[in-house]
């Protein structure tokens, strides 16, 4: 795998970043995906947001007839628990932890961080977030599914972790039984959690870009 690099936006109002969002984009888009979304988060004007939008490596996918495209992991049978490469998963995790844990070395308190993925990236920010071993502001699952709930190592630092997962009700892409499947799991397990659901398919609406906005600040205190 590649290490390509992230889209990086600094506050709008020149502020010094004091708070940072990951944002995962999904299967064959890149971190330029979710760029739109930033300003229309309408955040507090003295809020002092770092987004940070990596890119995933090009991989073949093997459901997609082994075409090479930008993936967080290769999918290799679409049935609906959605056989993955937990590898390729797993090592795309490490990647975000490692850059989590730069955006703390440089000051960011990692309270002060939110983890956030569509689809594919989801699945990795599931993974990255509930295994980071510091204590992290939150986590916003959109449209994915929590691929590596047998395999996952929760770490003890994220067991009240903040957990916001949103879905459309006719999603063809990624059922939303399989959002509920993962939110129905944490809660079980004691997470702080809530599920949102908007009448969409595999795409972020209008409604929820407003609901993500009122999250974001009340997790970052803005």
């Amino acid at each position: 795998m590649s290490a390509p690099d992230e889209l990086i936006i600094e506050p709008a109002n020149g502020k010094v970043a004091d708070a940072c969002v990951f944002i995962l984009h999904g299967l064959g888009a890149d971190g330029h995906d979710f760029e739109p979304l930033v300003p229309a988060l309408a955040l507090p004007a003295d809020a002092g947001v770092r987004f940070i939008l990596p890119h995933a490596p090009r991989l073949p996918v093997t459901v997609n007839g082994g075409m090479v495209m930008p993936a967080w992991y290769d999918i290799t049978e679409m049935s609906l628990d959605r056989k993955v490469d937990e590898a390729q998963l797993k090592a795309s995790a490490e990647r975000l932890q490692g850059l989590i844990q730069e955006q703390i070395d440089h000051g960011i308190a990692p309270e002060r961080i939110i983890i956030a993925g569509f689809s594919q990236g989801g699945a990795v920010a599931y993974e990255a977030a509930l295994s980071f071993p510091r204590r992290l502001g939150g986590l916003l699952a959109m449209s994915t599914y929590l691929a590596t709930a047998d395999s996952l190592e929760y770490a003890e630092a994220n067991r009240d972790l903040p957990i916001e997962v949103h879905h459309g009700n006719v999603d063809p892409v990624v059922p939303e039984s399989l959002g509920r499947a993962a939110h129905d799991r944490l809660q079980n397990m004691g997470y702080p959690i809530a599920y949102r659901q908007y009448p969409m398919a595999h795409a972020v609406c209008p409604q929820q870009v407003a609901d993500i906005g009122r999250w974001l600040s009340a997790r970052l205190g803005g």
